[in-house]
């Protein structure tokens, strides 16, 4: 059998899908599936992900998003992966500015400062850039926390996908009113760590425009078996490259017009 019959095999999937969801509940990594499964496909890679997707569903998780991620040059040079993806983000991830966390609750975290979205329409379908700046009710920014169930970061886009695009937590900033003629594209943001800057980026480093993340992410409904709620947060994805997230850090960021974020990570 060869390692795309034993990925396509019956329950080949669902092994699969088993194996990380077990390493996210023991914080025991595992080897990543591109090295032992090299031609499991990216639809085979969005499948594992759904998988997990609906146990955790099924056990009582509400799904509050998405994340995409790999949408600015830095994520991309630095992960060595060309294209976007994405990811569920489900209720108990989500925290507020000024949360602290604890690094020894995950396995080897990293933090994004992002440009992020709460609906205030519905997308239900592959959606136009306008069609899409329409559906947006607010705007904030945000801190994605990385984290991966592989025993390192040398992953594949389709190690990414089925690792629910390495996404393990949300800080969300207050949110403002989204005027659908702000140009997101020119919002400076600044990330520093312990009062240094760790990074620095634009919202045209997603993508030209934070939205056409938004879009992007409408055109993969389909194979996230999903559709785009009133109320859902939407991650456009990091302004620059992520940066470990070590314990006694106290990370800020700020940008142009959007409030400020803080996390302190006992």
């Amino acid at each position: 059998m060869t390692a795309h019959q034993e990925g396509q095999a019956p329950g080949g999937l669902l092994g699969q899908a088993e194996e990380l969801a077990a390493a996210a509940r023991s914080r025991v990594p595992v080897p990543r599936l591109s090295a032992r499964f090299p031609y499991l496909t990216l639809e085979d890679a969005y499948r594992i992900q759904r998988i997990n997707v609906e146990r955790r569903v099924s056990t009582g998780a509400g799904i509050t998003g998405h994340k995409i991620g790999l949408t600015s040059r830095a994520m991309q040079e630095q992960m060595g992966i060309r294209e976007p993806d994405s990811g569920f983000i489900f209720d108990g991830m989500v925290g507020s500015s000024g949360s602290c966390l604890r690094a020894a609750e995950f396995m080897n975290p990293r933090i994004e400062t992002e440009i992020a979205f709460r609906l205030g329409g519905y997308l239900s379908a592959p959606s136009d850039l306008d069609t899409v700046r329409g559906a947006v009710a607010e705007v904030f920014l945000a801190f994605e926390i990385l984290d991966t169930c592989f025993t390192d970061w040398n992953l594949s886009l389709v190690d990414s996908v089925a690792d629910n695009a390495a996404c393990a937590g949300v800080i969300a900033g207050d949110p403002v009113p989204f005027d659908p003629a702000w140009d997101l594209g020119t919002e400076q943001v600044t990330a520093t760590a312990n009062g240094e800057v760790a990074g620095t980026g634009e919202g045209r480093d997603i993508l030209g425009d934070p939205l056409k993340a938004l879009a992007w992410l409408t055109h993969r409904l389909p194979s996230l078996g999903t559709t785009l709620r009133a109320g859902d947060i939407i991650l456009a994805g990091s302004v620059h490259a992520s940066i470990p997230l070590t314990a006694g850090t106290d990370f800020h960021a700020t940008s142009t017009r959007l409030p400020s974020i803080h996390l302190r990570v006992a």
